[in-house]
């Protein structure tokens, strides 16, 4: 299984695990100790980014024992050429929203000001561009890692859910997935 920071940082995720990102991942490391048949991985790309959100210090010492940190092989991992042919359409159309939200602001701030106009133009343009989609090398760290190993992808990110269903990747309901891990130890 490969692990995102999401399960452990995201509140509306985490919360079977715990109320804080400490929490969650130490009963995580709990349950995974009990789950001997699961190997869990994560790109080292992702470890970093889950350090700014948890103090490494107040871990578990099972967190190195029990995830292991790999990154995809970069230079080998094949990917259909659909994956990259559908990536750039979405982003182009992704694009072509930001640039109407902006064309939008423009327009309206005359009537909402410039700082109401520059806080709905962020919220407006960080939807248009970022929600639902691979956004960060991080999240094709994920995906490259799932389709190397062959392995169920764990995270919150409905764009890592998205492109991974377009590529085959399994993946777990992420709120379902202490339930999951609670279920394989019986």
């Amino acid at each position: 299984m490969v692990l995102d920071t999401s399960i452990f940082v995201n509140p509306d995720v985490r919360s079977p695990f715990g109320k804080t990102p400490e929490e969650a991942i130490n009963e995580f490391l709990n349950l995974a100790k009990k789950s001997p048949s699961f190997d869990f991985y994560m790109p080292s790309s992702v470890v970093k980014e889950l350090f700014y959100f948890i103090d490494e210090k107040k871990l578990s010492r099972d967190f190195y024992y029990l995830i292991r940190i790999k990154s995809p092989d970069k230079h080998r991992i094949l990917c259909p050429a659909i994956f990259f042919y559908e990536l750039v359409e979405e982003m182009r159309i992704r694009i072509n929203k930001g640039l109407r939200s902006a064309e939008h602001a423009v327009k309206t701030v005359s009537q909402k000001g410039i700082e109401d106009t520059i806080k709905d133009l962020r919220k407006k343009y960080r939807e248009a561009l970022r929600e639902g989609i691979i956004d960060s090398k991080e999240d094709v760290d994920l995906i490259f890692l799932s389709l190397e190993i062959k392995a169920t992808l764990i995270t919150g990110d409905q764009g890592l859910i998205k492109w991974a269903d377009k590529l085959g990747i399994e993946w777990i309901i992420p709120e379902k997935f202490k339930e999951f891990l609670i279920s394989s130890i019986r």
